[in-house]
């Protein structure tokens, strides 16, 4: 019984801990993406373009890691795995759908970051939190 209490408790911080290091590494690409400093521009200019956009990327990523989490491996080394390579693949496929949307704003490539970047509030910011959820939520069906 202690046996199978322990596995279970090492395989709950092992996955605990991967989906952590996605979220980290989703808010790094998030940083990436948005023009400045993002923990600045949350934290210290309370902007809430960035933390929308930041909001709705770590949102929809811990839907992909807990749908991953869900349906892995019985296996835990391939279920670690399964859950880190989609939490990846919702990464990227967030970026990307930051990158379409940003190609479908009026003006300049680029527009869309430094609209995030900008205090004053603007509908983009949920646009592309929506777009965040959207593609989280295929993906996470995509998943199971």
């Amino acid at each position: 019984m202690f046996s199978d209490l322990a596995a279970g408790l090492g395989a709950g911080l092992l996955y605990g801990l991967v989906g952590t290091a996605l979220m980290v590494l989703g808010f790094v690409v998030v940083d990436m993406v948005i023009p400045g400093e993002l923990r600045r521009h949350v934290w210290e200019d309370r902007n809430p373009n960035a933390a929308i956009v930041l909001g709705s990327a770590l949102l929809g990523l811990g839907g992909i890691v807990t749908t991953a989490i869900a349906t892995s491996h019985e296996e835990l080394g391939k279920g670690l795995a399964e859950t880190a390579g989609y939490g990846i693949l919702g990464i990227l496929l967030m970026g990307l759908s930051f990158l379409l949307v940003d190609v479908l704003v009026p003006g300049r490539l680029g527009r869309l970051g430094e609209m995030l970047a900008d205090p004053v509030p603007h509908p983009a910011s949920w646009v592309t939190a929506a777009a965040n959820v959207a593609v989280a939520a295929i993906t996470a069906a995509a998943i199971a």
